[in-house]
């Protein structure tokens, strides 16, 4: 009988061909740990010696299909912090979960709920991070997304983005105290959507790094590995040159207001010249305040519903993203593979070419002769008049080579199956 690479005992991973280890399984990480630390701090966090469960590659990819087709509910094994705990406690409500604690004690503001069934007495960071993850995680849903990782490896930014944007310089990104992290993957996603590769990070109040961005960047991770991590917003534009800074409300500052356009040209022509540029994003809840705006040299505000001027992150990031990629000229319109060529708006042809008038000419005498064998010019002294407004209607459709010949051809089978009937009925 051959044994797996990772055998589960009680819900616990145990690495193959450590038989010391055998047994309860007590010790080692539960699968929900191993799942949780993956997928926040990488993959390599959970692998090799040194690690909790010295686990392989192999061993993690087992790991992850055991959680990620939920095989636990088979095995009767629940881990602590997944969402399927909460299911199998029948804790579908903030009341239900503090019911369990007699007593349940924020860390941060000293706040103490008190009046639960249980005994237990519990701690939180603060009653706002209870709220949030009382329910649990979808630990499976994490182990899906582990699962490719360890699977298909991480995508880097020389397969992100198109050859066009290798030899350009482009804006840097900078997001002032990001409140959520899956908004932060968000703007990655936009910035792979625009060619922007370079994120700058202030004070993000869940921590840095983050597994939770990178796995909504989806794709774009590369750009989330990539971001460099500052704790003002000093230290973020100290070697910029230009930083225009984004904002919905108007300010009593001395500074240039620019739209979308007119402020992805100025960084065009300065990072032309050899300057440094980025673009200033603020807080989900409350934007910028003045105070950083002034630390920038100039202001970005679009037309917006005056009355409802609010535009999330990532949206934000989106737009300028655009207006930058627009102002230069190596965009291309929607997707191009390796086996694509670069197109703009307009009629293509391919490799069609536009008939030549000579062809173009041979088609109407063709057209007008058969038109004219079948009696259609009537009153004759009208024929004129309607060989004029046929012509004007074939040259305005602006026919390609291969289009005139395929006309031609409908002409000739068409007459020859008049004439072809008309014989058989003599």
């Amino acid at each position: 009988m051959s044994v797996p690479p990772v055998l589960i005992v009680q819900g616990r991973p145990l690495a193959a061909g450590k038989p010391a280890r055998a047994g309860s399984g007590a010790g080692l990480p539960s699968v929900g740990d191993l799942v949780h630390q993956a997928h926040e701090d990488g993959i390599d966090s959970v692998l090799g010696p040194g690690t909790p469960a010295d686990l392989t590659r192999d061993d993690l990819e087992q790991v992850m299909i055991y959680c990620a087709e939920r095989r636990c509910e088979a095995d009767g094994a629940v881990c602590v912090g997944c969402r399927l705990a909460a299911v199998k406690d029948a804790i579908t409500t903030l009341d239900d979960y503090c019911q369990r604690f007699g007593q349940i004690h924020s860390t941060t503001s000293a706040l103490t709920i008190t009046g639960g069934e249980g005994e237990a007495k519990c701690e939180v960071p603060s009653l706002d991070h209870l709220a949030r993850t009382f329910i649990g995680e979808e630990y499976w849903f994490w182990a899906r997304r582990v699962l490719r990782k360890v699977r298909y490896g991480l995508r880097t930014t020389e397969k992100l983005f198109d050859p066009a944007f290798a030899a350009q310089m482009a804006p840097a990104v900078i997001l002032m105290e990001p409140q959520i992290a899956e908004n932060v993957g968000m703007v990655a996603r936009a910035m792979a959507n625009f060619g922007l590769d370079e994120m700058r990070v202030i004070n993000p109040r869940d921590g840095w790094p983050s597994e939770k961005a990178r796995a909504v960047a989806s794709g774009a991770a590369a750009i989330v590995d990539g971001a460099a991590l500052h704790a003002t917003l000093s230290s973020a534009i100290g070697d910029l040159n230009y930083v225009v800074a984004t904002t919905a409300r108007q300010r009593d500052l001395r500074k240039p207001i620019l739209t979308p356009e007119e402020a992805a040209q100025e960084m065009r022509r300065r990072i032309g010249e050899g300057q440094r540029c980025a673009m200033l994003f603020g807080r989900e809840r409350n934007g910028l305040e003045t105070p950083e705006i002034a630390q920038c040299d100039g202001v970005v505000m679009i037309p917006v519903n005056a009355k409802f001027a609010s535009l999330n992150l990532a949206q934000a990031v989106l737009l300028q993203g655009y207006a930058w990629l627009r102002s230069g000229e190596d965009a291309t319109l929607g997707r191009k593979t390796a086996h694509d060529r670069r197109i703009s708006s307009g009629l293509h042809l391919g490799h069609d070419v536009p008939a030549k008038h000579e062809e173009i000419e041979r088609f109407f005498e063709h057209i007008e002769a058969e038109l004219e064998a079948g009696g259609f010019f009537t009153p004759p002294e009208r024929r004129h008049v309607t060989v004029r407004n046929l012509r004007t209607m074939f040259l305005r459709a602006g026919l390609t080579a291969q289009e005139v010949r395929t006309l031609r051809g409908i002409v000739a089978t068409l007459t020859r199956g008049r004439r072809n009937s008309s014989q058989s009925s003599t």
